[in-house]
């Protein structure tokens, strides 16, 4: 008997995906060095402007590309080499054909998890580059639902709970993001396990907060399996 239904995220919680973006931004801050700003300056700069690209145009590469193009544009001003751009679009083109990185003892854990419980993955980006993440990825058979929005927040999960008839006391949501992931779900009175990943993107960086559902926090994505 299926006792719980699990919403579970897919970046950095199934699979590696910000350790792939910083890898391109360190590359990304070898193009704007010979404009001579301190690298910290430079990534205030282009973390300013993936904050209102992202408000505009949601999560994902194409997003994260006008981040880059923008950043370099105010960074060199009329230094600004047409070479660099097209690098810059190059690395973005490399990032999009990386093979999602499925995390140590994922598969057998969502095999575990699977039997026992119903499981809906519900993650946030451009659907189509979401979607072709999770068919590489070969999780997809794990879940019953697979769930992409723009961006998550609490009234997203309420959507989720509406139309896939979730009790909440029986729900749960898995992720490494307290901002996008744990936060939202716990106001929108769903429970919420909290995995944490090394390499979170920094500006999702958060306190975990209180709210109606119950908050469990593991030290990998293995140690589920002792709590479902």
């Amino acid at each position: 008997m299926r006792r719980m239904t699990l919403l579970i995220n897919a970046d950095d919680t199934l699979w590696e995906s910000n350790v792939f973006f910083e890898k391109t931004i360190e590359h990304f801050f070898a193009l704007v060095e010979p404009f001579g700003y301190p690298q910290d300056y430079a990534r205030r700069i282009l973390n300013e402007t993936e904050r209102l690209n992202i408000r505009q145009h949601g999560y994902g590469v194409r997003s994260f590309g006008r981040s880059l193009e923008e950043t370099y544009m105010k960074l060199g001003g009329s230094l600004a080499q047409r070479s660099a751009l097209k690098e810059v679009s190059e690395m973005l083109s490399d990032l999009e054909r990386t093979p999602p990185h499925v995390l140590e003892g994922v598969p057998e854990t969502l095999s575990y998890l699977a039997a026992r419980h119903r499981m809906l993955l519900f993650t946030e980006g451009e659907a189509a580059e979401q979607a072709a993440k999770v068919e590489r990825s070969g999780v997809q058979g794990f879940f019953d639902a697979i769930e992409i929005v723009a961006k998550k927040s609490s009234a997203a999960y309420q959507d989720m709970v509406n139309r896939h008839h979730v009790v909440k006391s029986a729900g749960w949501v898995v992720g490494n993001n307290p901002r996008t992931d744990i936060n939202p779900a716990l106001q929108a009175g769903l429970n919420a396990a909290f995995v944490p990943h090394a390499s979170t993107w920094e500006s999702d960086h958060g306190e975990l907060q209180s709210g109606m559902g119950k908050l469990l926090v593991v030290a990998r994505f293995r140690d589920l399996r002792d709590h479902f």
